[in-house]
């Protein structure tokens, strides 16, 4: 009798390194975790050292191997990542510096000079983004600037889920929905922007080979199997963007379809059949772009970049190790509207549909009565708002789909009391992944897919059992959350941009 195979799913995040194994019915057999091995030498700045992150990654996989019988099970393996961070690596493979993390603030003075050359708006209909500080391409542009020994040694460019991907196999690639996140992809020729690149003096050549999705690179080598646990005979598949493969497990691609994907960073997406034209959705701060499983597919999207960060960062401030369920009971005993204290969650810069990169956060409506569960819901309350005030500035282009229904997924679904808020914020139903491990059972189906235990990923997907909940608004809440967000959120998120403009300004002419 053939053993059942097994499907390993990589999901390298802002946090941690999630290393799942699946059965072909999305079961989960065995997982391994470790923390993202991240540096942060000063304020502003993130990196990873590329050696760090592999060995957290075999770290992850080698925790999952050992808990099975017989991991020559595994049949393949892909791996999704974070979008906007890259390992520049020399002739020889060995990186010439570090991996400047999605998060990093260092590269504004690049986009600036980005936006100056080309502009804002040309960036937008070529690629699809929203351009940001964030995005690969600046990030290639520092490292031309400032660290240009780095650079002129610097043959390769891979972005995070490449470059694992690569230390598995031995096969560079990108996917489109990673490629997407670079501000070097032409939308509509799912090309490498070469014209774009000649403008601004980058090789081309720095790129990798653009591949679908689940398409095969090869098998484990020997080296990668020794260090993980994994066969050799386990084959390597293309993976892409977490929050976009895990949109596509969540059924994003279905018409009516919005996911919001919950993690570190949160987003709000929805599939399109094709681009959208014009400018404007770019001037409001949402992006779009592409992924290529089974066909090519498109998306428009709209973030908080800081979402679980903010709660993250509130439950740092409060030191002695509380945990999330004792914050959450104190949140549930505070009453909804947290007692007027309003939460404005923009730590790092401002989402759509009011992008503005000098916004930070606030809390609004403090008094002496405010007590640590007040504080906490209004943080939970602001995220729920800012998320409703992305998703209704996206539907209001031409073009978006009608809402049929809204899916989460991601780490931050297990927070019940943030998922009651939304689900009272946006006054619908929400349908939550009971698996917040969604992004790796979607890197694992892409491994199933080059390895040929599926044939396709709607195939696939349709044979995964699913297990989800359903967030009902709760009676009353819905009209209380509506009046803060219409009269006090949005007034305040528009009151406090001059003052953001303002404090920005003083304190670059103090420095």
């Amino acid at each position: 009798m053939t053993a059942t195979p097994l499907l390993a799913g990589v999901d390298a995040g802002t946090t941690r390194i999630r290393a799942l194994l699946f059965e072909p019915d999305g079961t989960i057999a065995a997982e391994g975790s470790t923390p993202t091995p991240t540096v942060q030498p000063r304020p502003g700045w993130a990196h990873h050292e590329a050696e760090a992150l592999w060995r957290a990654t075999a770290e992850a996989l080698r925790q999952a191997t050992a808990k099975i019988d017989d991991p020559g099970r595994i049949r393949g393996i892909a791996v999704a990542s974070v979008g906007e961070a890259a390992v520049p690596l020399d002739a020889k493979g060995e990186p010439t510096y570090h991996a400047i993390a999605w998060f990093d603030q260092r590269t504004v003075d690049e986009f600036a000079w980005l936006e100056r050359t080309i502009g804002a708006e040309e960036l937008f209909t070529l690629t699809g983004l929203n351009a940001k500080p964030i995005h690969g391409l600046n990030k290639l542009l520092w490292l031309k600037a400032n660290e240009p020994d780095a650079y002129a040694r610097t043959k390769s460019w891979l972005n995070i889920a490449d470059y694992l991907a690569w230390r598995l196999s031995g096969v560079a690639a990108t996917d489109y929905s990673i490629a997407s996140r670079t501000l070097a992809l032409d939308l509509r020729s799912l090309e490498w922007a070469d014209d774009l690149l000649a403008e601004i003096g980058v090789p081309l050549s720095l790129f990798q080979p653009l591949r679908p999705s689940g398409a095969r690179l090869g098998p484990v080598t020997n080296d990668a199997a020794r260090q993980t646990g994994l066969p050799e005979s386990c084959v390597v598949g293309v993976g892409g963007h977490d929050h976009i493969l895990g949109a596509l497990a969540a059924g994003a691609w279905q018409e009516g379809v919005v996911v919001n994907s919950l993690g570190t960073a949160e987003a709000l997406l929805v599939a399109l059949d094709r681009p959208i034209d014009g400018v404007e959705l770019g001037r409001g701060g949402y992006s779009q772009g592409a992924i290529f499983v089974d066909r090519p597919g498109y998306y428009a999207v709209g973030g908080l970049i800081t979402s679980g960060a903010a709660i993250e960062w509130f439950r740092g401030l409060l030191g002695g190790g509380i945990s999330d369920a004792e914050l959450i009971a104190e949140g549930e005993a505070a009453p909804p509207g947290s007692l007027g204290v309003c939460f404005l969650p923009h730590l790092r810069m401002a989402s759509p549909p009011r992008p503005d990169a000098a916004a930070r956060g606030a809390f609004l409506g403090l008094g002496t009565e405010t007590g640590r569960g007040v504080l906490y819901r209004a943080v939970l309350e602001g995220i729920a708002f800012d998320a409703r005030a992305i998703l209704e500035g996206l539907l209001e282009f031409p073009g978006m789909p009608v809402v049929r229904s809204l899916r989460a997924i991601g780490g931050s679904t297990r927070n019940r009391l943030l998922m009651a808020i939304k689900a009272a914020v946006y006054d619908r139903e929400i349908t939550v992944a009971e698996m917040p491990e969604t992004v790796s059972l979607a890197a694992a189906i892409l491994g199933g897919l080059a390895a040929g235990v599926y044939t396709d990923f709607a195939g696939a997907l349709a044979g995964i059992a699913r297990r989800e909940t359903v967030v009902t608004p709760e009676p009353g809440l819905a009209s209380l959350y509506d009046r803060r967000f219409r009269e006090v959120y949005c007034p305040a998120c528009e009151a406090l941009d001059p003052l953001h403009q303002a404090a920005l300004a003083v304190d670059q002419a103090d420095r």
